[in-house]
């Protein structure tokens, strides 16, 4: 049996200001390679919205006075749908012929990758990869962001916040808190925080700009990230 490894893309390195072409050739690359490499893989690539999402957002809470979460959340989905379908065009040949929005639907897992995008409000597609990691058997979700690693505060407020290699569920959700808000900026968001604590999911956090460093974390060896799991 295949082992499936769930990557939630974050939407900040697909597109931090405009699409990053450079990043994308390079991860798709990478991907190409793994799977050559290891012929029991399979991937899930579950992508953010990125400045997409946060513009289109913000242009709306200018617009209107009564401001929806529902409705920014719509709007961020959209964006994460829009860099999908980027991510599946560069990638069509290795993937299932279906774009996930909905990841308890009923759909077959063909092919090497997986895409999924924004699911519906209430939280970040960091929960549609949880959820897609369950119904697959993933044992961890690798989260690439912008960061490096989870600090112990926000480190543009608290200047003493050190990084982090590992934490706990419960002080991590401690850390996040257990709302979702629209464009929340969390190295993980709090309700796939807490569905991940109940079934004792790992998840990577790192800088998704490092391939290389990427590459390491698929293929179990070092890496620079914090591991976020059940004990530590």
């Amino acid at each position: 049996m295949d082992e499936v490894t769930v990557i939630s893309l974050g939407g900040s390195i697909i597109v931090p200001d405009a699409v990053d072409v450079t990043f994308l050739k390079g991860f798709a690359q990478a991907v190409r390679d793994f799977l050559e490499n290891h012929g029991k893989q399979k991937l899930v690539l579950v992508t953010g919205g990125g400045a997409p999402a946060r513009s289109y957002q913000q242009a709306y809470r200018n617009v209107v006075e009564e401001i929806s979460a529902y409705q920014q959340d719509m709007i961020g989905i959209a964006a994460t749908r829009l860099n999908a379908q980027l991510i599946y065009g560069i990638l069509e040949d290795l993937c299932c012929p279906v774009i996930v929005t909905d990841p308890t639907a009923r759909f077959s897992f063909s092919g090497k990758v997986l895409i999924a995008a924004g699911w519906k409000p209430g939280f970040s597609t960091d929960n549609d990869a949880v959820v897609l990691a369950e119904r697959f058997g993933a044992k961890r979700v690798i989260n690439l962001s912008n960061i490096p690693k989870v600090y112990s505060a926000d480190p543009k407020l608290d200047p003493s916040a050190t990084a982090l290699d590992h934490i706990g569920w419960k002080e991590f959700r401690a850390m996040v808190g257990d709302r979702w808000e629209p464009g929340k900026n969390v190295p993980f968001d709090p309700i796939a925080a807490k569905r991940a604590s109940e079934i004792s999911l790992e998840v990577i956090a790192a800088e998704g700009r490092d391939i290389e460093n990427t590459l390491r974390i698929l293929e179990h060896r070092e890496f620079i990230g914090t591991t976020i799991g059940p004990e530590w």
